[in-house]
């Protein structure tokens, strides 16, 4: 199953930057060599398997933007699944960064009116932390007033921090085929095991793709923070020339396992630290056959889609 996702914004606003860290590996710091896109960049990003996402990252600069609402406007906007735009928090032209999300929106409304719409409030990192809820929660305000009759959804994100995978993890979930299967069959698993909790990662990505939680925890933030720390190792591991296959983490309070799962997922359970390593495992193992299955079947009905 193929979706057009366009990546827009200023030039310099930090698109090409989440792009590399999500889909190409790269860690924040590097990020900073990373030239200016020039016109329409296209990548086909593989997820979960059979899911491609067709991104096209489109450069910033005024001169690219006007074209893209001229001449370019029927190829750059039919046929899109998502837009993703992008704002740089500390610009010093949002009149005019405002006028060029609206522009993308009135192309939207005539070549793709179904198209889910996400804004990103970008390098939030350099906001003083005692303003960034207020100046998020204003800027959430205008960009709700200007896309209608469109709806938009809007994350707040920061290269530096979790909130990047939290904002994508929440993009890519809308696009999955079968996700509501996925979560019950994920609920069965979690009580069966009776575990604390059982999350689902893609496995390229380790972007969370669904999750269940049966005791509550106070830290919100959690599974993006495990995204983040968890590929991070896996590409410290990759750079020693080892590979990342499983992590265990005990103490008093709980016990946390990170396994392959699938051909394209790992499963993080945490559960009481009494249940012994041996038996969860083993539950592991046991479910793989029948997520598997559900992949295929997946696979199978965007086939027939196509």
């Amino acid at each position: 199953m193929l979706y057009k996702v366009l990546l827009m914004g200023k030039s310099g606003s930090g698109k090409t930057s989440m792009r590399s860290i999500i889909f190409a590996n790269y860690i924040a710091r590097d990020t900073r060599r990373l030239g200016a896109t020039i016109d329409v960049e296209h990548s086909h990003v593989r997820f979960l398997g059979n899911l491609v996402l067709n991104l096209w990252d489109c450069g910033g600069q005024e001169a690219f933007m006007e074209n893209y609402f001229v001449s370019q406007r029927d190829n750059i906007f039919r046929n899109v699944e998502v837009l993703i735009y992008v704002f740089d928090v500390e610009s010093r032209e949002i009149d005019k960064d405002m006028h060029y999300y609206q522009s993308c929106l009135e192309a939207i409304l005539e070549n793709s009116p179904e198209a889910k719409i996400f804004c990103l409030i970008h390098k939030m990192d350099l906001i003083q932390e005692d303003q960034r809820d207020l100046i998020f929660r204003e800027r959430e305000e205008d960009l709700k007033r200007l896309s209608k009759p469109l709806e938009c959804t809007c994350f707040r994100t920061s290269i530096w921090d979790e909130t990047l995978y939290r904002a994508w993890s929440s993009i890519v979930y809308m696009l999955i085929p079968n996700v509501k299967e996925l979560e019950q069959s994920l609920n069965h698993f979690a009580n069966i095991i009776d575990a604390d909790e059982v999350l689902l990662f893609e496995r390229a990505t380790f972007l969370v793709i669904s999750h269940c939680q049966r005791r509550h925890h106070r830290d919100v933030h959690r599974f993006e923070k495990v995204s983040n720390i968890i590929k991070q190792f896996k590409l410290s591991c990759s750079k020693l020339a080892a590979q990342f296959q499983s992590m265990e983490v005990r103490n008093s309070n709980f016990a946390a396992f990170i396994d392959v799962f699938t051909s394209n997922t790992y499963v993080m359970i945490m559960s009481d630290p009494a249940i012994p390593s041996e038996a969860t495992l083993i539950n592991i193992r046991n479910a793989r056959k029948h997520f598997e299955k559900l992949e295929r079947v997946s696979q199978t009905q965007s086939a027939l889609t196509k």
